[in-house]
C-alpha cells in the first residue's frame, strides 16, 4: 500500500506542476517550481543582521485530539518527504507542524550564516510561539534527529517526548574522521552531478537496492544541481556539513529529560566523512546495529525499536512498520 501511495504522490506532484512533469526539472533556491503536499507558509526571522524566511506546513486534523507533533527533516531532505507521516498523524487527530530549517527546502538560503543546532532550535521555538503551540512531541530523522535532541535539551518544557528516526550523530565522528574546512566541503559539493545523488542514496540509504518508489527523494537535490542557484545551495550545504561534524549531541544524551523512542533501521551505515577515516576505522563507523542500542542505553527514559534489514529512511523503505511504532508511542504518551 505504501508503494502505491508514494507513486501516486509523485504522479500528483508532476501532474499539477509543469517543472515536476519535465524529465529533468531544475529548481531555484526557494523551490518555487516544486509543490509541497500541503500549503506552505513563511515566518520572517531576524537573525544575524538579516531578515530570513522560514517555510513551514501547519497541518490541522478534522478531529483534533489536542496534541501536536513537530517533524524535523534531515540534511538531504525537506519537509515535503514527511507526506505520508503527516497524512497518518492528522488522521489520528494530531496537529502536525513541519518546518524547513533555514538553508533547506523552501526556506531562505543566506549568503552568509553561522549555522548551529542551537540557532535552528531557537528558530523552531519561535515558530511554535507564533503558532501558539505550547508543546509538541519532537520527531527528527537523520540530521533532524540531532536538531530534535538539541531542541529537547534546550526546551524540555516545550517537548512532550522525543522520537529519533535513524538519526545521524549517534557517534562523534571527530574521533576518527579528519577535520576539513568549509571551503573543502564546498568544493566537494560543487563537483556533484545529478547521477551522484542517486548513487549516494542507493549505496548509503538502501544498501545498493534502488526502487522506483524512492525516486521522490532525488527530485529536489537533483533539481537544485540543474538550477540557477546551485553555488548558493552548495555553500549552504557546506556550512551544514560543518555544523553537523563539529556539533555532536551524542555526549548529551544522558541529559535528555523527556520520554524517548528510537526507531532504528539496523542496516543503516550512514557516517559523515567515512571516506576520510583510516581504512581500518571505515567499517566500524555508522554501525546502526550497534549504535541504536548504545543511544537507548544513554538516554534515561528511552525505548528502542529496531527494524531489521532496513536502512536510513524507514519512512520509505518500511513505512507500515515505522508508522505503527510511531503511532503506538504517541498514543502511549497521551
Amino acid at each position: 500500500m505504501r508503494v502505491f501511495t508514494s507513486l501516486l504522490a509523485l504522479c500528483a506532484l508532476a501532474l499539477g506542476n509543469p517543472a515536476m512533469a519535465a524529465e529533468k526539472p531544475a529548481f531555484d533556491a526557494r523551490l518555487s517550481g516544486y509543490d509541497y503536499p500541503h500549503p506552505v507558509h513563511t515566518l520572517k526571522l531576524d537573525s544575524q543582521r538579516q531578515t530570513l524566511e522560514m517555510a513551514y506546513m501547519d497541518v490541522r486534523p478534522e478531529q483534533p485530539n489536542g496534541d501536536t507533533v513537530l517533524l524535523l527533516h534531515g540534511k538531504n531532505f525537506s519537509g515535503a518527504y514527511w507526506q505520508t507521516t503527516i497524512e497518518r498523524l492528522t488522521e489520528e487527530g494530531y496537529r502536525v507542524v513541519v518546518p524547513d530549517q533555514i538553508g533547506f527546502g523552501k526556506s531562505s538560503k543566506p549568503e552568509h550564516f553561522q549555522y548551529s543546532f542551537q540557532t535552528l532550535a531557537d528558530h523552531t521555538r519561535t515558530l511554535l510561539d507564533t503558532l501558539e503551540v505550547d508543546s509538541a512531541t519532537v520527531v527528527g530523522h537523520s540530521m533532524g534527529g540531532m536538531l530534535a535532541t538539541r531542541f529537547t535539551l534546550m526546551f524540555p518544557e516545550r517537548s512532550d517526548a522525543l522520537v529519533l528516526v535513524n538519526p545521524i550523530g549517534l557517534e562523534d565522528w571527530r574521533q576518527d574522521v579528519p577535520w576539513q574546512s568549509v571551503d573543502a566541503w564546498y568544493q566537494g559539493e560543487l563537483k556533484k552531478k545529478p547521477e551522484d545523488i542517486k548513487a549516494y542514496m542507493t549505496k548509503a540509504y538502501f544498501d545498493g537496492q534502488w526502487k522506483e518508489e524512492y525516486a521522490p527523494l532525488l527530485t529536489i537535490q537533483q533539481g537544485w544541481l540543474r538550477g540557477p542557484d546551485y553555488p548558493r545551495i552548495a555553500w549552504n550545504s557546506a556550512l551544514h556539513y560543518d555544523m553537523i561534524f563539529n556539533q555532536p549531541v551524542v555526549h548529551e544524551f544522558p541529559d535528555v529529560e523527556v520520554p524517548a523512542l528510537l526507531i532504528i533501521g539496523t542496516r543503516d551505515r550512514t557516517a559523515l566523512g567515512r571516506n576520510r577515516a583510516p581504512e581500518e576505522k571505515q567499517k566500524e563507523l555508522g554501525r546502526y546495529d550497534r549504535l541504536g542500542a548504545e543511544a537507548a542505553e544513554a538516554i534515561p527514559d528511552a525505548k528502542l525499536v529496531e527494524l531489521e534489514g532496513i536502512g536510513h529512511v524507514p519512512q520509505y523503505e518500511a513505512y507500515d512498520d515505522y508508522i505503527e511504532v510511531l503511532t503506538e508511542f504517541l498514543a502511549a504518551q497521551r
